[in-house]
């Protein structure tokens, strides 16, 4: 099975070869859950996302991962913050694709459909607020969550 392994400041990191803008995004239900799923390709816990489309804008890219990874339809809100740190590489085993991190994480609020898994995600579940960060999960991902979580208002430029 191909594999999403993530490097961080690390002198064995593959070189990257890419630089893919992606986006997260970080979905909220009524009570204030948060919407994760635990990723096929690493076993670590994320807020739903991928790689932006030729032809798609940021919001709808968002929308789009959000539903094919989790059945959830929503509606963007806002933005949590821009994350580009060239100390942080992904390696995809599939193509020895090594990508620059480059992601736009947005908030969204759910507004239809039914946590469901698919090919990218093996679980799909709304978390409690105070329960999200106690999850595996990359380095990364943890940062945005947080970042999310402090509620400062003020996008993360990074």
């Amino acid at each position: 099975m191909a594999k999403r392994i993530d490097f961080y400041d690390d002198p064995d990191a593959p070189a990257p070869n890419s630089l893919v803008p992606s986006v997260n995004v970080i979905v909220t239900n009524p009570a204030g859950d948060v919407l994760m799923i635990r990723r096929t390709d690493n076993d670590n816990w994320a807020a739903p996302g991928g790689a932006i489309d030729l032809g798609e804008s940021i919001p709808e890219a968002a929308v789009r991962e959000t539903l094919e990874e989790t059945g959830i339809t929503c509606a963007i809100t806002g933005l949590v913050g821009t994350y580009s740190d060239p100390r942080h590489v992904i390696l995809y085993t599939s193509n020895g694709e090594a990508r620059q991190e480059f992601s736009i994480v947005l908030t969204a609020r759910a507004t239809g459909g039914q946590p469901t898994p698919s090919e990218e995600s093996r679980e799909v579940h709304w978390v409690p607020r105070a329960e999200v960060t106690s999850l595996p999960m990359d380095r990364s991902m943890r940062m945005r969550i947080e970042h999310y979580l402090a509620g400062v208002g003020l996008p993360h430029i990074g």
